[in-house]
């Protein structure tokens, strides 16, 4: 077997230089306060029945798609979900990928072209920035949900007759919680003629009265262009889908590389969307729940006088500033020590000195485990 390239390994020994170094490492049982999971879905027996129970109503036990959804894996579930998935989310049509980084990359690297203009909030997430790279648009990121400078820059760069404008943002920001100004950047895309995408990955399950995300709490569904929400979080199991109008679902289908050139999922991982959003469509209890652990979540900061430390949020996700990779992980390490799941995020994933520790809640965390990760957390907090 070759080594790896003299500059290749060279990039890797800087990594662990900076303390950044990742590796793959198996979950051990602690309190959850790092996964995606903010409703316990990922571990429901009874979404496991009933995803089951959808594939026999549908003659589909089978264990995998056997081709791309433009060959043989368009199987009739995926008719189902994304009818369910559009009459829900209140959206003209509806297109499932097979994450939320497939779609995103799949939809910025085919939606804006040559000569468009795509402006994107500067703290947006990986699998936006790699689409836009991928696209042949120009690309401006304006200050973290400053619609202040995000005008200044649309002014810079009018729309013509032969270029379009994109604003892109986040609805629940994945590493610091913050919600977007929605109602703002709505009435900026209006003014400015532009079409506004928002990825609602954070948001979807948590905010809405059924968990529809924040866009359809606000009412703003009918202007936007098109919503991103991924399945792998609050919904707990994989997979993501694309929300917008008919045209831009058969557009997609014709050019978005990510859909077309993969195999699709399983009919397992559709059945089981399904199932989530029955439950969603039946009022699920589990998200008034993560409210209100959000807010004792929130009590519990002030009562520890750690507010300081925290960036303000009333989503799921919340950060606390610990400066540089070496003092975050320590402290991380030291609460797994006391039986907290509490994850480090380091640079470059973020920006230096700006380091945290990432408190993901769940409406499955109990009052004394906020309690106790908490008071855990101001004897090691510098």
């Amino acid at each position: 077997m070759q080594e790896l390239p003299l500059k290749l390994a060279k990039t890797l020994g800087i990594r662990k230089q900076q303390n950044a170094f990742r590796s793959l490492k198996q979950n051990v049982k602690l309190i959850d306060f790092s996964s995606n999971d903010y409703l316990g879905l990922a571990s429901s027996e009874k979404i496991y029945r009933q995803a089951h129970h959808i594939l026999s109503n549908n003659t589909l036990l089978k264990n995998g798609a056997t081709g791309s959804r433009l060959l043989s894996g368009n199987h009739k579930i995926y008719d189902l979900a994304e009818n369910f998935l559009a009459e829900f989310h209140h959206s003209a049509a509806a297109l499932i990928y097979n994450s939320g980084y497939d779609a995103n990359i799949g939809f910025f690297a085919s939606v804006p072209k040559r000569g468009d203009v795509v402006f994107y909030d500067e703290l947006v997430h990986a699998s936006i920035r790699d689409g836009i790279i991928m696209s042949n648009a120009k690309s401006y990121k304006f200050k973290h949900n400053d619609t202040e400078d995000l005008k200044i820059k649309l002014k810079r760069n009018p729309k013509s007759e032969t270029s379009e404008i994109y604003i892109v943002t986040e609805s629940v920001f994945s590493m610091d919680g913050a919600f977007a100004p929605l109602n703002e950047l709505t009435g900026l895309s209006e003014e400015y003629g532009a079409f506004l995408i928002v990825d609602e990955a954070h948001a979807s399950g948590v905010f809405g009265e059924k968990g529809e995300g924040l866009v359809q709490q606000l009412q703003l569904q009918h202007r936007v262009f098109a919503r991103l929400i991924t399945f792998g979080k609050a919904p707990g199991c994989h997979g993501a889908v694309i929300l917008g109008s008919k045209g831009l679902k058969e557009y997609l289908v014709n050019f978005s590389r990510s859909l077309i050139y993969t195999t699709a999922l399983p009919p397992h991982s559709v059945a089981t969307i399904i199932a989530v959003y029955q439950n969603f469509q039946e009022g699920f209890p589990g998200i008034q729940q993560l409210h209100q652990n959000i807010i004792f979540f929130n009590h519990q900061l002030e009562k520890n006088k750690l507010v300081k430390y925290f960036i303000p949020s009333k989503s799921a996700v919340h950060s606390c500033i610990i400066p540089g990779n070496e003092q975050v992980k320590k402290i991380a390490g030291d609460l797994a020590k006391e039986g907290f799941d509490v994850k480090p995020i380091l640079s470059p994933t973020v920006s230096k000195n700006r380091e945290r520790l990432r408190f993901c809640l769940h409406s499955f965390n109990s009052e004394s485990e906020i309690t106790g990760v908490l008071k855990k957390l101001t004897k090691l907090i510098p």
